[in-house]
């Protein structure tokens, strides 16, 4: 039995607040298309799984301490789902905490990821970069 594509996010989303990249990843396309927007540390358009572990989730490990997604709401437009809610962490070169307004555009088809686009406050991340 397939999930709904609202489902398939709030688990997605479950599974990001329990740190399990697995789960994260299960249903995700194989040539999923994952923009993070530009100014963000992690910058760009990542095709595939193993682009987005390495380009994304692995480079804010390395450089954040307690990074999360706190999600405040769901809008389920059926094939488009959006998530808004907060980021936050602390940089681990600054020491500076961040928390940051963010809106994840999700497009799903076949019961799979197929885009994601993330919107948020770069100026408010780059500050607790900066030393």
């Amino acid at each position: 039995m397939m999930h709904s594509n609202l489902l398939i996010i709030v688990e997605h989303y479950a599974a990001s607040a329990r740190q399990d990249i697995a789960a994260m990843m299960a249903d995700l396309a194989d040539d999923v298309q994952w923009t993070e927007m530009a100014g963000f540390p992690c910058a760009g358009t990542y095709i595939g799984k193993q682009q987005i572990i390495e380009g994304v989730f692995k480079v804010l490990g390395s450089e954040w301490n307690d990074y999360r997604f706190t999600l405040e709401r769901l809008i389920d437009g059926g094939d488009s789902i959006v998530g808004i809610g907060d980021y936050s962490a602390s940089h681990r070169q600054s020491g500076k905490a961040m928390k940051a307004r963010v809106v994840h555009v999700w497009q799903l088809s076949g019961g799979k990821i197929r885009k994601f686009e993330q919107f948020t406050d770069t100026l408010l991340v780059a500050q607790a970069m900066s030393s």
